[in-house]
């Protein structure tokens, strides 16, 4: 059983940990919160410091190519239903009892998770009315005890996470909400949980320890009103890879060049007045502020002639290369799009009507990826199908110790059904029906 002061010196190391930035930052830069939303426009000022300028166009664009190879990605391998083939009729119909169109939503939204955090959390349980039930957790509030180094087998699990909780009392209407009697204010607590083999432990979690007052212990769940604790803690890894490497790792610095490019071609375009270096000679004006201001007034400006010298207004044309920035653009997309192993349909189009060739060319990439993530998947799937079993023993007494469930992926990819009906044509008298109706595009 893990101690109290090891939960409390794993929390910390997590908290501050590189493994945890790295998922926080692939769930923004999913959701569109790019580091390109902070920036500000900026120039070499007095003695050579850097000073923000306020007064110059500051488009901040998120070109978010990120987030659409994740839907490809995730998409690809689990747009469609997993199936769990057994031979067993009376263990599948238990797993299509357990396992419903709510679960295949959940296991979707594990290949995004696993993407962008680089491993994703299931948990199986129960909910209210005793239903057999999974439920998603976010990668950055577990911290995993593992037996071994191939991360394999849960020695304990410990949850940190927050909850916004709404307190009564006096003073509280200064910062609280305006109305009610009272007051109420908004206060976030920050709850742990510690699982292990005796059960599960809840903690607050109060300046980097836990609260002094004992903690509350329970069992993971009740069955017929009995308290029930495994011999395996009922958490779940869903890996991206083995090595838990999340998509972002290997992008990031690329979408943030692409962003900067769209939103530095966005603010040349706008510079209307600066695209022009403006030279004055014997300016009939007090400053460089008034003059700006009468430019944008009135489009003119007034010269005088001083010591016989004549005045006058001479412009230095600084032209916006477009084609410099598009081509930087592309090439950042395409880098993207390599490096997150994702495919770009623009190849297609380019193409006219491609042959299946192509398409499968076009998804090598992403096809191989999720080859490894498909293997990380299985494992996980395998220690589902697990603990349906056990639900069945010890709900239903139904024992299928031994009962393998296989699980298929069913991946999401283009065909040329004229090129696959055409083969399944010229197989006639070669492969047996069967086998040509299981790879004819349209059956069912």
């Amino acid at each position: 059983m893990i101690t109290k002061e090891m939960a409390q010196a794993e929390i910390q190391t997590f908290l501050s940990s590189a493994r945890r930035a790295a998922m926080l930052t692939g769930t923004s830069y999913y959701g569109g919160e790019h580091d390109i939303l902070y920036r500000a426009r900026t120039a070499i000022g007095v003695g050579g410091r850097v000073e923000v300028i306020d007064n110059l166009p500051d488009n901040r664009i998120v070109d978010n190519v990120f987030r659409k190879v994740i839907n490809q990605k995730t998409n690809y391998l689990l747009g469609k239903p997993v199936c769990f083939k057994t031979d067993n009729a009376a263990y599948a119909a238990r797993l299509a009892e357990c396992i419903g169109e709510r679960e295949q939503l959940i296991f979707k939204e594990l290949a995004r998770s696993a993407y962008t955090e680089g491993i994703a959390w299931l948990y199986v349980g129960y909910d209210k009315d005793g239903n057999f039930a999974l439920r998603q957790l976010p990668a950055s509030q577990i911290i995993p005890g593992w037996t071994d180094g191939t991360h394999t087998g849960l020695e304990y699990v410990i949850r940190i996470y927050d909850v916004t909780v709404y307190e009564h009392g006096a003073g509280a209407g200064v910062t609280g909400v305006a109305g009610v009697a009272g007051g109420i204010t908004p206060r976030v607590r920050t709850y742990c949980e510690v699982y292990d083999t005796s059960g599960v432990r809840y903690f607050e979690y109060v300046n980097g320890e836990f609260a002094a007052q004992s903690p509350r212990k329970a069992h993971y769940l009740r069955i017929n009103g009995v308290p029930f604790t495994r011999t395996q803690l009922p958490f779940i890894a869903f890996k991206a890879n083995g090595a838990e490497t999340p998509v972002i790792t290997s992008v990031k610095s690329l979408q943030d060049g692409l962003n900067s490019a769209v939103s530095d071609f966005k603010n040349a375009m706008e510079e209307d007045c600066r695209n022009s270096i403006l030279v004055l000679v014997n300016y009939d004006g007090t400053d460089l502020g008034e003059f700006r201001r009468n430019l944008s007034a009135y489009g003119a400006v007034k010269v005088r002639t001083v010591d016989g010298a004549s005045g006058d207004l001479k412009t230095l044309r600084v032209e916006v290369n477009a084609d410099n920035y598009e081509a930087l653009i592309r090439l950042f997309k395409r880098a993207i799009v390599e490096n997150a192993c994702g495919f770009d349909i623009r190849e297609l189009r380019a193409n006219g009507t491609p042959n299946q060739m192509n398409i499968m060319s076009m998804y090598s990439d992403v096809d191989l990826d999720a080859n490894d993530t498909a293997s990380e998947f299985a494992a996980g799937f395998a220690r589902l199908t697990g603990f349906v079993a056990d639900h069945c023993y010890n709900i239903h007494g139904e024992d299928y110790t031994g009962e393998h469930a296989e699980v298929i992926f069913n991946r999401d990819m283009l065909m040329n059904e004229g090129d696959i009906i055409d083969n399944c044509v010229k197989s006639v008298g070669i492969v047996d029906t069967d086998t040509i109706a299981a790879n004819h595009p349209w059956t069912v």
